[in-house]
């Protein structure tokens, strides 16, 4: 299984980004994807997830700004980040579960909020 995150940048307070994370290899019995965020020198956090059945998470911090979509076909989950703010500035991680055991990390994509 690989996850190819894309889509971080550089963008000022209230700006808008879409994270993007293209899985191949997978198979099947996907029952989880989501995106989590390390800020520097903080612990790694989750910030949204869809599960199989399409249920949506989300941190407290995000609700209402960010939403999690996935494309089934192309077996890509996106993230839209709106309103965003100094403090979502972090280093971006893709996840994906397969059968609920086997995990699976993208590489990171940092984003930075920032006037």
């Amino acid at each position: 299984v690989q996850l190819q995150a894309s889509g971080g940048g550089l963008v000022q307070p209230g700006q808008s980004l879409t994270l993007s994370c293209a899985a191949s290899g997978t198979g099947s019995g996907i029952t989880f994807r989501g995106w989590y965020r390390q800020p520097q020198g903080k612990q790694r956090e989750l910030v949204a997830a869809i599960a199989r059945d399409g249920l949506t998470n989300y941190a407290d911090s995000v609700k209402g700004r960010f939403t999690i979509s996935r494309d089934t076909a192309k077996n890509t989950v996106s993230l839209q980040m709106n309103s965003l703010k100094p403090e979502d500035t972090a280093v971006y991680y893709c996840k994906l579960t397969r059968w609920g055991t086997y995990h699976y990390w993208g590489q990171g994509t940092l984003v930075t909020v920032s006037s």
